[in-house]
């Protein structure tokens, strides 16, 4: 068995998580017909599951990226934890989920331009908005917060929550529906999320998502040598920008701009 064909077995079974395996090439990509799209399907209104199918602001601007490379879309079922790892097992092309840009993850991959700003904040119920105006009230023994593994959440509530009760969930998607049910008192997550279930679901605030914790920036992630894969996405993030793609999607999925 030669070693490269050993390698690839080795990334397609990932027999060894911690193998950076060879990412495709953008002609490699071009000409195998398909643009594979890693997404969690856990993170409204980036990337969710509807009756079976993904849907979101990422998966409809995956679907315009695969139809301007003149390429079938392919999305790749991947989770926060194992974001990273099935990148460098090449298992996908690009991560589109709601990504958040961090150094950490530079470090082992790269980012297109950053396409919505937010920061860390809480998703409560509407009778509880008084009750939480800072992190402060959120820290405190008595509160449950609701946070899943693997994704910046957790890091943020790692760092930053000494007291209070911290109760793990297997999806995202889980969190808002428990703190509508009262099952948790908390979700921290991105004002982004945030504001979109305060604005779907009558029962759930945002109370102060325009003044959130801290400030990021999502991206699109790559391999670390995907140079040319990330100057056409940069390129035809540009394009829809221009040809007001971009805003009509912030509108329909995100309630920005309206």
């Amino acid at each position: 068995m030669s070693k490269f064909f050993y390698t690839v077995l080795l990334c397609t079974l990932v027999l060894i998580p911690a193998l950076n395996c060879q990412a495709r090439s953008f002609d490699e990509i071009v000409t195998s017909g398909t643009l594979r799209v890693g997404t969690t399907g856990d993170y409204k209104p980036f990337s969710f599951h509807n009756e079976g199918k993904y849907e979101g602001f990422d998966i409809a601007v995956a679907d315009s990226f695969a139809k301007r490379l003149g390429l079938k879309l392919e999305l790749v079922k991947t989770t926060w934890s194992t974001l990273m790892g099935d990148l460098k097992a090449d298992k996908y092309d690009i991560g589109m989920s709601g990504i958040t840009r961090t150094i950490a993850r530079q470090k082992e991959a790269r980012f297109s331009h950053g396409y919505v700003m937010f920061g860390k904040t809480i998703l409560v119920t509407k009778d509880n908005k008084s009750r939480f105006k800072s992190l402060a009230d959120v820290d405190k023994k008595g509160v449950r917060i609701g946070v899943n593994p693997g994704g910046t959440n957790e890091k943020f509530v790692k760092a930053n929550i000494k007291n209070a009760e911290v109760i793990m969930f297997k999806s995202n998607l889980e969190i808002p529906l428990a703190v509508a049910e009262k099952k948790v008192d908390v979700m921290i997550t991105d004002s982004v999320e945030a504001l979109y279930y305060a604005a779907t679901n009558e029962n759930l605030s945002a109370p102060i998502a325009n003044d959130p914790f801290t400030r990021s920036e999502l991206g699109y992630l790559m391999p670390a040598n995907a140079e040319r894969l990330q100057d056409t996405v940069n390129f035809m993030m540009d394009q829809m920008i221009l040809k007001g793609e971009m805003a009509s999607l912030k509108k329909q999925y995100l309630h920005i701009g309206e």
